[in-house]
């Protein structure tokens, strides 16, 4: 399918590897222009040099999203790297301590940390680029939240709590950018297999090897979390798939909405 992607140019927050990764794989592959985003360059730069190797076209800028400083610095970068940014993907965000088993020991400062990194950071991004999407009457915000947003998985509260923000956000927006041209929506992903996934559930287990099994990151994650239909971790591709149709002129008349693609974890209506 042709998603008319060709020419258009794309900012991925968190992409030098895992999902955010595969989502600037596959957006090239569609025709964009994209900018891979991350804090290593050594990381940033391999997944730039991959996507160029395949005949696609990529830049890179390095950055901490968590200051307005480093929020400018990665802006500016992205503008200059194509002459404008037509999509930005929100999806740089992580659990500050996943490892706390109690939310009694959970540090005030951890969820300001959790809300600046998840919520916060997006808020920076969408500030410095919609401008100009509004500008061109064009362009796509995608949000990346979770399923510990809206499904309640008894760990990592201030995590949670910080993406339920990221919804509220994306709705609030999207209603008041929608008469401009400018989508805004939300991806809420499930637990999926990237090697930061394994790395963690090795990290729980106390066992370095399992870093390197898929097999027993699978088995643990559907031992530790909620049982869920399709009875198994998702893949960064499934993901990458769903974020390139909404960047797509195709999904026009999609905004405000909240894509979960978490194997059917949820239970809510």
């Amino acid at each position: 399918m042709d998603l008319k992607l060709q020419g258009k140019r794309a900012l991925i927050t968190g992409s030098s590897a895992g999902i955010g990764a595969e989502c600037a794989r596959w957006l090239a592959r569609e025709g964009c222009q994209v900018v891979v985003h991350g804090r290593n360059r050594k990381r940033a730069d391999e997944t730039a040099a991959e996507i160029t190797a395949a005949g696609g076209q990529a830049a890179v800028t390095i950055g901490d999203l968590e200051t307005d400083e480093g929020a400018d610095t990665i802006a500016a970068e992205a503008l200059a790297a194509f002459g404008g940014i037509d999509i930005l993907v929100n999806n740089a965000g992580y659990a500050v301590r996943p490892d706390v088993p109690d939310w009694l020991d959970i540090p005030s400062s951890d969820f300001i940390k959790s809300f600046n990194i998840n919520v916060v950071a997006h808020v920076r991004m969408a500030q410095r680029l919609a401008p100009g999407m509004i500008a061109r009457g064009w362009g796509r915000i995608i949000n990346f939240t979770s399923v510990a947003g809206y499904q309640s998985l008894g760990m990592m509260p201030d995590y949670g709590a910080a993406k339920a923000g990221v919804h509220n956000f994306t709705i609030n927006l999207s209603q008041m950018i929608a008469d401009k041209g400018v989508t805004v929506n939300t991806i809420a992903p499930g637990r999926v297999m990237t090697r930061g996934v394994q790395i963690n559930q090795a990290a729980r287990a106390g066992n370095p090897r399992w870093a390197n099994s898929g097999e027993e990151a699978e088995r643990m994650f559907k031992a530790r979390m909620t049982p869920q239909p399709i009875d198994r971790m998702g893949e960064p591709e499934e993901i990458a798939a769903a974020v390139a149709l909404l960047a797509s002129p195709l999904s026009n008349y999609t905004t405000g909405a909240l894509w979960r693609i978490d194997g059917g974890i949820s239970k809510a209506l």
